[in-house]
């Protein structure tokens, strides 16, 4: 097998299905053996350089994707995120290096807007709390919140929000948005007001964000953002930890700002810096936590991984991927 073909797989749970399509297409595949808990992200650019050295494609979860570690691989030519982000992958660099990064459009919708759904029921309704609760022995019943004809605030109408609101219609909820002018006739259609993002916060009994991280969407959710939401209300998150001020949402869960949030992202994630306060978050009453899961789902991960791997296929072929899931070409 020439190494032109080796496809180097650094992310967990990658199925058979998925490496069946790449082998058929004449790829050698190698999927790395990380240590248990550990992820490509923890890999160093060292680590990664190695573990890449001869591959022409990269099917990677949330491993940093510098400009140094894609300099050292003048084989590699594609990079196909298994994911929807890809703050993590240095496009420019991608581009000047004639390099395709792809990312698994379509995928993860249903397994993360079910996730931000799920975050938003049992942070409402209390259930970590009131189950830690019971286990030592305190049966109290804690009141909740419905989400039933709440207000509902979407950051972000992009595939994994038009997949919330869905859902949402079945609790009757009145939903607002923030979100770019391509979402206008979606928002038409569904009865969603769009507004900017004070009023969706000063509004909004649920705040739920799925936004990508950008320069401008930065620590959106800063401690003056969240000073301007009820004292009821609950934020989620299931995009990426850095849209959000994790210390200024500590001090505000703390003190009574808002009422709770449910989390599946965190700054400590890209800064191990913030470990700390990820801990502090995670530990109390009012926060319901996972660890980066909302797409971690048996069908997620498939829908994810056959995507990616069709993507790695494509262009090694010499074809173009699907538009929506191409978001760096530089092919020329």
């Amino acid at each position: 097998m020439s190494a032109s073909k080796r496809v180097v797989v650094s992310q967990r749970f990658f199925d058979a299905e998925a490496r069946d399509l790449l082998e058929a297409a004449g790829c050698e595949v190698v999927e790395a053996e990380l240590p248990p808990g550990q992820a490509d992200g923890g890999l160093s650019p060292e680590a990664l350089i190695e573990l890449l050295d001869g591959a022409a494609g990269w099917i990677v979860g949330q491993a940093h994707v510098t400009r140094e570690v894609q300099s050292a691989l003048p084989d590699l030519q594609v990079i196909s995120r298994r994911g929807v982000g890809y703050d993590r992958v240095d496009l420019e660099a991608a581009r000047d290096l004639g390099k395709v990064v792809c990312i698994a459009a379509g995928g993860n919708d249903a397994a993360v807007a079910d996730h931000t759904l799920a975050l938003m029921l049992a942070a409402g309704h209390r259930l970590p709390e009131t189950q830690n609760r019971m286990k030592s022995g305190d049966w109290a019943i804690l009141q909740g919140m419905d989400l039933t004809r709440k207000t509902v605030g979407i950051i972000g109408l992009g595939r994994i929000g038009r997949s919330l609101v869905q859902r949402l219609r079945g609790f009757e909820c009145e939903i607002l948005a923030l979100s770019s002018p391509s979402a206008e006739t979606f928002a038409a259609d569904h009865g969603i007001e769009r507004v900017e993002l004070d009023a969706l916060l000063t509004r909004s009994d649920y705040v739920t964000l799925h936004a990508p991280l950008k320069d401008a969407t930065r620590m959106m959710i800063d401690e003056a953002a969240l000073a301007r939401m009820k004292n009821t209300a609950i934020l989620v998150n299931t995009a990426r930890g850095g849209l959000v001020d994790d210390r200024a949402l500590l001090r505000a869960l703390k003190d009574g700002t808002i009422a709770a949030a449910g989390l599946d992202v965190f700054q400590s994630e890209s800064d191990p810096g913030y470990r700390p306060v990820t801990d502090e978050l995670i530990a109390l009453p009012n926060v319901v936590a996972t660890p980066h899961a909302g797409a971690s789902t048996r069908e997620g991960l498939a829908r994810t991984n056959k995507v990616a791997a069709g993507c790695v296929v494509d262009v090694l072929a010499g074809r173009t991927p699907p538009e929506q899931c191409v978001v760096a070409d530089g092919r020329g």
